[in-house]
């Protein structure tokens, strides 16, 4: 699909980009998964997690300004960068008002993310630290497995057998204090099923909470309230 001009392989975890360095290579990807991510007061806040044949690091290469955000390989993960002859060829056979065009659109994206990130950050909670039991029901059926990262819109799940992005799921989940089961819908926002650092970077899948009673919603507010303090 792309001309790329070399290829180059990122384990688990290992950054592609750094937000803010200096660079304006585009990247596809080829295999494996990318987590583009904004740093922000100490914060990971992630825009998009993206899969084969996606492309990254455009806004740098149309805009000219620094790196607008962190790309980070999720499971072993090979990307080509896009041969730089081919895209100045095809960027400056353009007209020099439509290249002012793709530019201003550019500019206006990285503002885009970056209000994204702000939002995301200003609505973030605080996620609990402790571990919880949970269990989930997929189309294979239940699986018991824990947690020690959730929050009121998302949960990480530890497993060996993470399912695919977009799987529905049903999970109940087990607080301190509360006797009965969370029922929650679920849906996998993102997932790792491989990795060099289990300890860092743990098998597993990231579910964002698509169905929750308003009852059951406070009682994990109350839990991540309590957390905190």
């Amino acid at each position: 699909m792309f001309d790329t001009s070399t290829e180059e392989t990122f384990e688990d975890g290992e950054i592609i980009i750094e937000e803010g360095s200096s660079g304006d290579w585009i990247y596809v990807i080829e295999s494996g998964e990318v987590k583009l991510y904004k740093k922000l007061n100490g914060n990971k806040i992630i825009i998009e997690v993206l899969k084969p044949g996606d492309i990254f690091g455009e806004i740098a290469y149309l805009a000219g300004t620094p790196r607008t955000l962190t790309a980070e390989a999720v499971g072993k993960t090979l990307v080509g960068i896009i041969d730089r002859n081919f895209l100045d060829e095809e960027f400056n056979r353009l007209s020099g008002n439509f290249r002012v065009i793709l530019k201003n659109i550019a500019l206006r994206l990285k503002k885009a993310t970056e209000n994204i990130a702000k939002l995301n950050l200003r609505g973030r909670e605080s996620r609990i630290s402790k571990v919880l039991s949970l269990s989930f029901k997929s189309k294979e059926g239940f699986v018991k497995a824990f947690t020690k990262n959730i929050s009121s819109t998302g949960i990480f799940i530890k497993t060996n057998k993470p399912l695919p992005k977009g799987e529905r799921i049903s999970l109940k989940l087990s607080l301190p204090d509360v006797s009965k089961s969370l029922k929650i819908g679920g849906e996998v926002a993102w997932s790792r099923g491989e990795t060099d650092d289990q300890e860092n970077h743990p098998l597993g899948m990231g579910v964002k909470f698509v169905d929750i009673s308003a009852a059951d919603r406070k009682k994990l507010k109350d839990e991540l309230i309590k957390a905190k303090s």
